[in-house]
């Protein structure tokens, strides 16, 4: 399996067309995982890194519309491709102000939805790119060298990094000021799809704190967002 396959999750109750959109995703390259029902789907994505969900509106026990209003006040921003058998503009325009990115109605023409597909997933991860850094980065009294795994902290300590740390650096810095979600950094850093606690992040930050803070209680560049992520801020 390619450490690059984006990831899918299919939130359809219709086992055929269930078993069709897999078999055509995983015929494009695609990883596949299944929810049948909204609670399903809702646990799925909280323990799970997704590159898109396909979601259908009528789902038993949670409808599909809630399940994506749920996702989006979690503060995940995976796109929505919203599936409907209703044609009517009104339930289009809720799917979307809910947070669906995407809305087509059943039947629909496969070869369509999977360049639209295509184009969130892509779409997403130009958005996720960010302004990259050099390999010295200078903050406050502290300098990295993520070339050679090392920094010099503010007290002029010099301290070896692991390749992990560097990575973690990396990432918060490039998004310097925003909070980047744990599902992020798990799935960027560690590569992992599905997630473990969120301890393994904190012993980092906290290292971090201990390296580059003067007073790692009252942090000023190493925040944790709590329910959310983390966030660089100089």
């Amino acid at each position: 399996m390619k450490e690059n396959k984006s990831t899918i999750l299919i939130v359809e109750d219709e086992e055929n067309l269930h078993e069709a959109l897999r078999l055509n995703l995983e015929m494009d390259g695609y990883e596949v995982s299944s929810a049948f029902d909204g609670t399903e789907a809702l646990r799925k994505v909280s323990n799970e890194y997704f590159d898109l969900i396909i979601m259908d509106i009528m789902l038993p026990e949670i409808d599909g519309i809630s399940v994506t209003e749920r996702i989006r006040v979690n503060n995940n921003e995976v796109p929505i491709l919203m599936l409907s058998a209703r044609n009517r503009s009104e339930d289009k325009v809720l799917g979307l102000k809910k947070g669906a990115d995407d809305y087509i109605t059943k039947p629909f023409n496969l070869e369509e939805l999977l360049i639209r597909v295509s184009k969130l997933i892509r779409k997403n991860k130009k958005i996720q790119v960010k302004d990259t850094i050099g390999d010295i980065y200078d903050f406050g009294n502290n300098k990295i060298d993520f070339r050679a795994q090392d920094a010099i902290t503010w007290n002029g300590q010099k301290v070896e990094l692991s390749k992990k740390e560097v990575m973690l650096l990396k990432l918060l810095i490039e998004n310097k000021n925003d909070v980047v979600t744990r599902e992020k950094i798990l799935q960027v850093v560690w590569g992992y799809n599905v997630y473990p606690t969120t301890r393994t992040i904190d012993n980092f930050i906290l290292s971090f704190r201990k390296y580059f803070e003067e007073d790692s209680r009252n942090p000023r560049y190493f925040h944790s967002v709590r329910g959310v992520g983390y966030k660089y801020t100089d």
